[in-house]
């Protein structure tokens, strides 16, 4: 495994036994390498084996085989030293409702084998701002201080990698920006960030990398930037005085969506046209522009590319 690299997994494989012949196969020959310091998206539709990789890393599900190395420590070989590497918050809520923030914490901090004089239980309250609720009762919470407490729960043993299972799930946009916000802050700390959305806006804004899992296994894996780059076509929409009837011989790579109502919608490949090209085209044939707008290709365009089969 390379110094750089805090997580890395080669040819991992889980395979559900059921009752018959049947079995499912949740991860197929998966390979990946997640970097330290880095905030890491992994997203993938339903069933694609995301949940499946989290509980593999977190000891609840065992692997059917292949290679898991955290941190530098081999699953198979050192399981202990894994799991105080990683902190893990899922996706459900579920704290005791009569213990307070900063009890939860101490007793979560010596779950792990944390020495009273070695925990910062007011240091990670204060990082995830429930300084201010460390007396309350955790069923006093609203959800957003919930999720947060969750994230705390995962910072008692201070891993360097912490894991999150949708964790804006549910949740109100106020609270959402509130999380990321506490997540910036713990990676501006130095911690590798791991988590799995269906929010893929929120994955292209704040995931340094991404990658895309289907049916088991990796199909993408880059920063943003080169994943929209496989999307090559471009849809540019044209507010025109009058309409034109444009011959597609004239331009080859060139697809009419609408042309109706004074507005021109086209979509061209970007390797093969320029949007200069068609505007010089379109004043030559005597048409006022009065608007132009265009459509990026987003993420989600890639998701839904390379998920769909």
């Amino acid at each position: 495994m390379s110094k750089n690299n805090v997580l890395y997994v080669k040819k991992l494989n889980k395979i559900y036994s059921k009752k018959g012949n049947k079995s499912i196969q949740a991860l197929n020959d998966l390979n990946l390498q997640v970097k330290e310091g880095e905030i890491f998206g992994l997203l993938g539709p339903n069933g694609a084996g995301k949940s499946t990789f989290i509980n593999i890393l977190s000891g609840i599900v065992k692997k059917s085989s292949g290679e898991v190395n955290v941190w530098g420590f081999d699953l198979d070989k050192n399981p202990r030293q894994v799991k105080s590497s990683i902190g893990i918050v899922p996706q459900e809520v579920n704290l005791d409702p009569f213990f307070n923030p900063k009890k939860l914490l101490e007793l979560h901090a010596g779950f792990y084998g944390v020495k009273k004089n070695q925990r910062i239980t007011d240091t990670i309250l204060n990082l995830v701002s429930l300084q201010d609720q460390a007396g309350s009762y955790s069923r006093s919470l609203s959800g957003g201080m919930k999720r947060r407490l969750l994230i705390a729960k995962a910072l008692v043993h201070q891993p360097p990698i912490i894991i999150l299972d949708e964790p804006t799930a549910g949740v109100d946009v106020e609270l959402r920006k509130n999380l990321w916000e506490n997540l910036k802050s713990l990676n501006n700390e130095g911690v590798t960030i791991i988590l799995t959305t269906h929010y893929i806006h929120e994955a292209e804004e704040m995931c340094d990398r991404i990658g895309i899992l289907n049916k088991g296994n990796i199909v993408a894996l880059d920063t943003t930037q080169n994943l929209l780059s496989k999307i090559k076509t471009k849809t540019v929409r044209f507010v025109i005085d009058n309409n034109i009837n444009i011959d597609h011989g004239e331009f080859e790579n060139l697809k009419i969506i609408s042309n109706k109502n004074n507005e021109l919608i086209v979509s061209y490949e970007k390797n093969k046209l320029e949007i200069e090209k068609i505007i010089n085209f379109l004043v030559s044939r005597g048409v006022r522009i009065t608007d132009i707008s265009t459509d990026d290709a987003d993420l989600e365009d890639v998701f839904v590319k390379l998920t769909k089969n």
